[in-house]
């Protein structure tokens, strides 16, 4: 069965989103950092300290190959997971919804994080997350079923908004009635 995973930046929700979205869909949430976190029994910029950020990306794609054989998960990803190839041919099997959010929005919502070893490195944060979004941004357009605009808005809408787009899109996979639907 294709799962449902979510993409996008540090700071975009993914991991809050998908919680609540899988809640909605009867599925199991999964996040990809966490699980990462848990099995090796650090924290991810303990990883990037001691491995570096390769190190870290081939346990990423260890797991993301590993979460992905799983079946009916909802799956919160790492911002750089769609940095290597085989990760985004492992995407693309599956419905892929890219939540994307403007730097300033990202910068405000990671700003004062001191678990973000791609910000906490000398320089400008702000600017750093401007390269990032320039890099990846077509890397998660590329393996996007839905692209879902990030807004400052509250977790209940932002999970509706999700759950719309996949009715949409992929109904099979989301066989749920929305208000709009109840009212029509």
């Amino acid at each position: 069965m294709e799962n449902v995973v979510l993409v996008g930046p540090m700071g975009a929700g993914k991991s809050t989103i998908a919680r609540g979205l899988a809640a909605v869909l009867k599925r199991s949430f999964v996040d990809a950092d966490a699980e990462i976190e848990r099995r090796t029994g650090v924290d991810i910029p303990t990883i990037f300290e001691f491995e570096g950020e390769e190190g870290f990306r081939q346990r990423e794609t260890e797991m993301l190959r590993e979460l992905l054989e799983r079946e009916n998960i909802v799956l919160a990803t790492g911002g750089g997971v769609v940095m290597r190839p085989e990760n985004r041919e492992l995407l693309k099997q599956h419905c892929v919804l890219y939540l994307r959010v403007p730097v300033a929005e990202q910068f405000r919502r990671t700003r004062k994080s001191r678990r973000r070893p791609l910000l906490n490195a000398a320089g400008d944060p702000r600017q750093r997350l401007e390269e990032l979004f320039r890099i990846r941004d077509p890397l998660y357009q590329e393996v996007a079923t839905i692209v879902l605009q990030g807004r400052n808005q509250r977790v209940r809408d932002a999970v509706r908004a999700a759950c719309e787009a996949l009715q949409a899109r992929r109904p099979d996979l989301c066989p749920l009635q929305t208000r709009r639907d109840e009212q029509a």
